[in-house]
């Protein structure tokens, strides 16, 4: 099992992935926690990522990959690729890159919700300096403590509204071509983001279980 989950920014992917690792033993593969660790590393490369995230572009796709081929390799478990693929290329340069490790994507799920509400729950997303979790609080009472561990919670630089709004139409304009590229792949599903996290998460099951 090689799931793709889609979704605008806010969907949800990284919560649902996270359910989704654990009820199917999957290897977990999140490009925006990729890319983090590998600016948090200080690295030469790092710098470059950083430089491209804080303009609010899409890092190149042989980057891209390249740093996934090395999670891939490293991993015999199924595995959900979240956020990713972004780009028409980045979905061509995948299936290359799986094929010469004898794999191929069996599931690509869109998890779909309406742009207004898509800024919203970036607005509201914190994270913990401390666990890491990402939190959504109330904008009019918000949270300075972690609910989890009671670390510190901040706002990342890509979840203000201002960053939202352009990661919104950097998605529209080349993300949702990738939907084409699948949509008649008879891999592909929709699953309404708009419900609750526990029922997107059981329509996701469904779909992966049919």
């Amino acid at each position: 099992m090689n799931i793709i989950l889609m979704g605008c920014p806010g969907a949800g992917k990284g919560t649902q992935s996270a359910k989704l690792k654990e009820r199917f033993d999957l290897t977990h593969i999140s490009t925006g926690d990729v890319l983090r660790a590998e600016i948090a590393s200080g690295s030469a490369l790092g710098k470059q990522v950083a430089d491209i995230i804080n303009q609010g572009n899409l890092v190149p796709d042989a980057l891209m990959i390249s740093m996934l081929e090395n999670i891939v390799k490293s991993t015999s478990k199924g595995i959900i690729f979240d956020g990713f693929p972004r780009t028409v290329a980045q979905a061509e340069a995948l299936d290359e890159m799986l094929k010469r490790f004898g794999r191929e994507i069996t599931h690509v799920i869109m998890i779909d919700l309406p742009a207004s509400e898509v800024v919203n729950r970036i607005c509201s997303r914190r994270q913990c300096k401390a666990c890491k979790a990402i939190v959504r609080v109330d904008m009019k009472q918000p949270l300075e403590k972690c609910p989890s561990c009671g670390g510190e919670l901040y706002t990342r630089a890509d979840d203000t509204e201002e960053r939202a709004k352009h990661r919104l139409e950097v998605y529209y304009h080349d993300t949702l071509p990738v939907k084409s590229y699948y949509e008649n792949s008879g891999k592909y599903a929709v699953v309404n983001g708009a419900q609750t996290p526990e029922q997107v998460f059981e329509n996701l099951v469904q779909i992966l279980t049919k």
